[in-house]
């Protein structure tokens, strides 16, 4: 795995000796006979990538680099709010402050934990333009998004490239869980063949969310990764996990009789989502936000300093190293772009209101 946007090295991970810090560090892990030494080794010379650093990806990144990971990648195309605190347990108060994106955010307290691991942020949206990029040097994906976009792309990847990895949700009390080991399970699509239908299925916005449920299915995600990344794969979880942890209720549906064999993806082998890179302009409402997010199909052609200094006039302008904030009073809004050329509309869920906005501010 190289660093995303570098042209150094590759990532180099640290290895587990007897007599290195790492041993203190991981002692009681190492006692766990299915890990061992040997175990440990292999962890600390894997990598895994975790796309979505909300509540599952916090919970699944913090778990990976405190057990020891090799190198982790951590991608996510939002920022720190307050909303998030109950239940995305990496972040503060400060960061929703400074309006750290959660990648960064994720690294810088991730690093506090455990500086051992080759820890890589990356503020961007997963989409078919980068997604092979992103994905394809990892030994496991771990799924953190909120979204069956996402998901289908990272099930494209790993199929594609014979990448397992493992998929989990959560919302209100009770969430789900799998591993997707290509060749041997069924795919993502198989157990899912269509999004579903828009208002079908509750949301975080219709249902809330509690925090246990997301500590359940992300250490949950965790453990099948550390399965498969330490050389335990027959131990691995292949059936459909559902949980509700009001109700105190816990299933695990079999589905090794669940791969199709029509199946467009992992028997047809054709990768639509993958492919699907028309150029335009994604206006998306962001679940229980008041946010839409626009993603043009360009990056910025200028730095986000000389947006700044040109739209200054216009209203109140905070500037970090991560993004731009702009306060439109006129229009009851906030205005946040990242070096990318995304932005956050917040205040608004209408998508063709917060295109014109973007339109105006930045352009077409």
């Amino acid at each position: 795995m190289e660093p995303i946007g570098g042209s150094g090295a590759a990532m180099t991970s640290h290895e587990v000796t007897n007599n290195t810090p790492a041993t203190s560090r991981y002692v009681r892990q190492m006692r766990y006979a299915p890990i061992g030494t040997a175990g440990q080794q292999s962890l600390g010379s894997r990598s895994a990538v975790v796309v979505g650093l909300g509540a599952l990806g916090a919970v699944i990144a913090s778990h990976l680099v405190r057990a020891g990971i090799g190198r982790i990648r951590l991608i996510d195309r939002d920022i720190v709010e307050y909303s998030n605190l109950h239940r995305q347990m990496l972040y503060t108060e400060e960061d929703a402050e400074h309006l750290v994106p959660k990648a960064e955010a994720a690294a810088i307290h991730l690093r506090a934990a455990n500086s051992e691991p080759i820890i890589e942020p990356v503020v961007t949206e997963l989409s078919a333009f980068n997604a092979e990029r992103l994905l394809a040097d990892a030994d496991i994906i771990m799924d953190g998004t909120d979204n069956f976009s996402a998901r289908y792309l990272i099930n494209e990847v790993s199929v594609k490239h014979g990448i397992p990895w493992v998929y989990g949700g959560a919302v209100g009390g009770s969430g789900m869980c799998t591993s997707i080991i290509p060749g041997t399970t069924a795919c993502f699509r198989c157990l899912f063949p269509a999004p579903p239908a828009a208002g079908a299925v509750d949301t975080c916005e219709t249902a809330g969310v509690i925090s246990p449920i997301v500590d359940i299915i992300g250490s949950l995600q965790a453990a099948e990764a550390l399965k498969l990344l330490t050389g335990n794969a027959g131990a691995v979880n292949t059936g459909l996990t559902q949980v509700d942890v009001w109700h105190s209720q816990w299933l695990n549906i079999k589905t090794t009789q669940s791969r199709r064999s029509d199946c467009p993806v992992c028997a047809k082998r054709s990768f639509e989502t993958l492919e699907n890179t028309d150029s335009h302009t994604a206006a998306a409402s962001l679940c229980g936000r008041h946010t839409v997010q626009i993603t043009p199909p360009q990056p910025l052609q200028s730095p986000l300093s000389q947006i700044a200094s040109r739209l200054s006039h216009i209203g109140q302008i905070e500037s970090t190293r991560y993004l731009m904030r702009i306060s439109l009073a006129d229009r009851e809004c906030t205005f946040i772009l990242f070096p990318d050329g995304r932005a956050l509309i917040q205040g608004t869920d209408d998508p063709v209101a917060a295109q014109r906005i973007y339109n105006d501010l930045i352009g077409t």
